[in-house]
């Protein structure tokens, strides 16, 4: 950092809009409603279910997860993924645990380091609601990819037990989310979305677990009360997190097109970090954090031209919910 120069003007808040025509946000690909930042984890775990607990930000149809295997070093089968309401702890509310089915098959392989297979699942979302993906693995191993730092208690098993709604089974709790790194609707036409790209702060660190009381969701909240079209939030926080350098986590730069520019609905990036990168005491100048911030500010707003030029297309691979088990 050059001597004599403030603090505050390296950590300063940087926001970059990037503003799709409404029309093609809601009929494209919809609105993103929640996300959490992919990163590497432990080894998965043959034969594991994981039953997802996520909180929803906009509310609206045609519910869409995002099933990532970015960290992985083999292809990743999921043979059960099931999507349904909180009731309570691991427990889902009766008769709202429906099976996703995709491209017609109940089966999807996830190629190593993809970062992502969309499908949708035809069912409503309410807005600030507790959905709950449940999901099996014949055959992980090796990385799994998740997020470490949830704040919000889900809960694993071994075999599978996706279809039932009941939470006997699902003994182990976990902090972390995996393999599911977003979750986006179809809103009402002309509804968009913030990205909140940061580290710890945003990621929730020392925040309550359970009760959402991260900013992004206080922001959530407040954008349901107020009279504009943006609704959406999309938390891509990972604790440590730097803007130029990996670990923890990929760095901003190198996540932003995964975790932000991807994701359905968004219209106003929040870049919020810094500090992480002048911890490290690496020499990182404040010429460096600001050009890493004008490069993500340039990378948003060119993003937002691809968009305003891109023609309508349908959505490929769909995979719908039946409507039973």
């Amino acid at each position: 950092m050059r001597a004599g120069l403030p603090l505050a003007a390296v950590l300063l808040t940087v926001v970059a809009c990037q503003s799709p025509p409404a029309e093609a946000t809601a009929d494209a690909s919809g609105v993103v409603t929640w996300a959490a930042s992919a990163d590497r984890m432990a080894d998965g775990v043959a034969g594991r279910s994981y039953r997802l607990v996520v909180h929803t930000s906009v509310g609206g149809t045609d519910t869409r997860i995002r099933l990532s295997n970015a960290f992985g070093d083999r292809p990743m089968t999921f043979d059960s993924v099931y999507a349904g309401i909180q009731k309570q702890g691991a427990e889902l509310r009766s008769g709202s645990n429906r099976r996703l089915a995709f491209g017609g098959k109940r089966t999807v392989t996830v190629p190593a380091r993809r970062d992502r297979v969309e499908r949708p699942a035809a069912r409503q979302a309410a807005a600030a609601t507790n959905l709950v993906v449940s999901l099996h693995s014949p055959d992980a191993g090796g990385p799994a990819t998740g997020h470490w730092m949830a704040m919000q208690s889900s809960y694993a098993t071994q075999g599978d037990h996706t279809a039932e709604e009941g939470g006997a089974a699902w003994t182990v709790p976990t902090g972390s989310w995996f393999y599911l790194d977003a979750v986006s609707v179809r809103a009402r036409a002309g509804t968009g979305a913030v990205a909140a790209l940061g580290d710890s702060i945003t990621d929730g660190w020392q925040s309550t677990t359970d009760l959402n009381r991260r900013w992004p969701d206080y922001l959530a909240r407040r954008l349901q009360r107020s009279d504009t079209a943006v609704k959406g939030v999309a938390n891509e926080g990972i604790s440590g997190n730097k803007v130029l350098a990996d670990g923890p986590g990929e760095s901003a730069l190198n996540r932003l097109e995964r975790d932000v520019l991807s994701q359905p609905g968004v219209r106003t990036v929040f870049l919020f970090q810094g500090v992480n990168d002048i911890k490290a005491h690496t020499g990182v100048t404040a010429d460096d954090l600001i050009e890493g911030y004008r490069e993500i500010i340039d990378r948003a707003h060119a993003a937002r031209q691809v968009r305003r030029r891109r023609d309508r297309r349908p959505l490929q691979g769909l995979a719908r919910m039946g409507p039973g088990r």
